[in-house]
């Protein structure tokens, strides 16, 4: 008898709406992180403009205007991994406005993914240091249970790395939780998340870099 082969499931939550629909968090450790993370913006820019721009709308619903919201960059400590890494820089980005799109996520990770090797990045070990680190948090209302995806990301509520910069953009943002229940109306926003969690951390705390130039505030 044959083993099943591993489960590929997207299902939809559409009465659990988010108001940003799209969410990406960025991180790097190795090299110039913050030199990476200024120069993968506009790359990052373009794939999502391009992978959206393509798709009509769903039927009935009508084609919203692109925003993209960037955090500001924080410095964090590694979680788990190879002892004597070098502190991380992260980030996220939300993308507004992609509701009435029909969501093509393992499209987009397989963009990511590209950008990640674009700069250099090798998967040598699990949780080890890169050069760049980029990973789909979740997609409007998709729960993807697959190899290379989960969606939403089940432990975005525990990274302190990803709460702080979702937080900077919107405190009151509520995240979903793990799928299969992770969609949500309410519940406690990033800030309030981020709250609760600082105390337990075993690492320093996320620390805000000063806006600079290319990276707003």
């Amino acid at each position: 008898m044959e083993k099943p082969g591993p489960r590929h499931v997207i299902a939809s939550l559409a009465d659990q709406p988010w108001a940003p629909s799209l969410a990406i968090a960025l991180g790097a450790n190795l090299g110039d992180p913050q030199a990476t993370l200024e120069a993968v913006r506009p790359l990052l820019q373009a794939l999502l403009e391009g992978l959206l721009q393509e798709r009509p709308p769903q039927p009935g619903a009508q084609r919203r205007p692109i925003r993209l919201r960037w955090s500001p960059l924080f410095r964090t400590e590694p979680v788990g991994g190879p002892p004597g890494q070098p502190a991380y820089l992260n980030g996220v980005l939300l993308v507004e406005g992609v509701g009435a799109l029909e969501p093509r996520p393992l499209e987009l990770l397989q963009g990511l993914q590209a950008l990640e090797e674009q700069f250099g990045r090798q998967r040598l070990e699990a949780w080890g240091p890169r050069t760049l680190d980029l990973d789909l948090l979740w997609w409007g209302d998709q729960v993807v249970q697959a190899p290379a995806l989960e969606l939403p990301h089940p432990r975005l509520q525990q990274r302190s790395f990803v709460l702080a910069p979702l937080a900077a953009i919107d405190p009151l943002l509520v995240p979903p939780g793990p799928a299969p229940a992770g969609a949500r109306r309410w519940g406690p926003g990033c800030g309030a998340l981020l709250a609760a969690l600082l105390p337990r951390l075993r690492e320093a705390a996320p620390q805000r870099l000063p806006g600079r130039a290319g990276w707003p505030e």
